[in-house]
């Protein structure tokens, strides 16, 4: 089918020139190993010819590369989470709201004892009005008529003292001021109409008092 030649015992490679060839080829195997491979891979030039080349520099940078990857790699991965418990603290913390103020004024105002009476007066007719004190009692009070005109007499009186006199007046349409109480026992005001007109008096008391009497 084929002719094939079979080489002759004298065209063969002798063993002298084998071992020739393949020292050959380790040398170069090691030249291109010291010249190109190490200074381009490792950047490892001992003999100055990567260098020359190009190849140590491109060897140094892969090298650079390979270890900050490593770096990288090995690098602990940090999570932020959000600071709950300095939240959480800075919450316990905080000092409460007390609304001081407002409760004191409320509770003042609530112990105080306060009072408006309204007597209406036919011309001629009288009325008397008073408060439950005890002696050093304060009350603070104003009364005025809403027309005409009327006479007064603001005094006091308890079982061992018929009478005790503060102020009085006459065709007097208002008065206001400050009742200290002498004793204990009944303190206000007395009024007549004087006028031709029937006449409404307004009385408003504020202080220390434990009840209102109406006498007359």
């Amino acid at each position: 089918m084929y002719n094939s030649e079979y080489p002759q015992d004298h065209q063969l490679p002798t063993s002298k020139q084998l071992f020739i060839s393949t020292l050959g080829a380790i040398a170069l195997a090691l030249v291109l190993l010291v010249t190109a491979i190490l200074p381009a891979e490792y950047g490892i030039d001992p003999t100055g010819t990567g260098k020359l080349l190009g190849l140590t520099q491109m060897g140094e940078i892969k090298t650079q590369l390979e270890q900050e990857s490593l770096a990288d790699n090995a690098a602990p991965i940090t999570v932020e989470t959000p600071e709950v418990e300095s939240v959480a603290a800075e919450l316990t913390a905080a000092p409460a709201i007390v609304p001081a103020a407002p409760v004191e004024q409320a509770v003042i105002a609530a112990v105080i004892p306060q009072e408006r009476i309204s007597v209406t007066l036919a011309p001629g007719e009288a009325a008397e009005i008073k408060l439950v004190m005890n002696k050093d009692d304060t009350v603070n009070y104003h009364w005025q008529v809403d027309t005409g005109h009327v006479n007064y007499d603001t005094h006091a009186d308890n079982p061992s003292t018929r009478y005790h006199g503060y102020n009085k007046g006459k065709a007097v349409t208002e008065d206001k001021g400050i009742l200290t109480a002498a004793f204990d026992g009944k303190h206000g005001w007395f009024w007549r109409n004087r006028s031709k007109e029937i006449v409404t008096v307004d009385l408003q008391v504020e202080g220390q008092f434990s009840e209102v009497v109406r006498v007359l």
